[in-house]
């Protein structure tokens, strides 16, 4: 379903990476690892389209992302190291916007990341590791095939890593997808391994 054909990166004159190919099938899970700066995030930039590789292709079904931007944004869950939240709102006013954007069911978001009891506090008053179980929550809205998660557990404690498996299980039993970059082993087992 994703794979990527001879991509390169730069960074000003500086090669991030190049040659990288990969194919991902339905229920398959990625880890990206690497050192800090050595270009995980990036990868996971270009795999949404929000970046273009210097040389290569993003192919979704054999077909070029860079084809239908729009397509491919519906079809993938992007989380990156801001949490994208509205501070004034509460936690489920949060997920009703983007349950508004995408559809399925706040209360079942909110379940899985076990923020039902904080769900009418507002958002400023979470700490770092709620604002990134919230941040999470939408993965558990409306199913899309792709989810692509820069450094998912930043922030959460033990429970919470470990709370996030099923969720992540569930995306994969359903043919989901997982891209992750990470630098702390995550609840994904089988997961490939790229290291940048």
């Amino acid at each position: 379903m994703l794979e990527v054909h001879d991509l390169a990166c730069l960074r000003g004159d500086r090669v991030v990476f190049s040659g990288l190919s990969l194919r991902l099938s339905a229920g398959a899970a990625l880890l990206l690892t690497g050192a800090n700066g050595a270009g995980k995030s990036t990868m996971l930039r270009i795999l949404t389209g929000l970046l273009r590789p210097a040389e290569g292709a993003v192919l979704w079904r054999g077909e070029d992302i860079a084809l239908d931007p729009a397509a491919h944004a519906a079809r993938l869950r992007y989380l990156s190291h801001q949490d994208a939240l509205k501070p004034a709102l509460t936690v489920a006013e949060n997920l009703t916007f983007f349950a508004g954007l995408t559809g399925g069911s706040v209360e079942a978001a909110l379940d899985a990341v076990a923020l039902a009891p904080l769900a009418d506090l507002p958002a400023r008053v979470l700490s770092s590791g709620q604002k990134r179980r919230l941040a999470l929550a939408r993965l558990a809205l409306a199913p899309v095939p792709l989810w692509l998660l820069d450094e998912p557990t930043t922030g959460l404690d033990a429970a919470s890593v470990e709370r996030l498996g099923p969720l992540l299980a569930a995306h994969r039993a359903a043919g989901g997808i997982v891209v992750a970059a990470t630098h702390i082993p995550l609840p994904l087992p089988d997961a490939q391994e790229l290291r940048l």
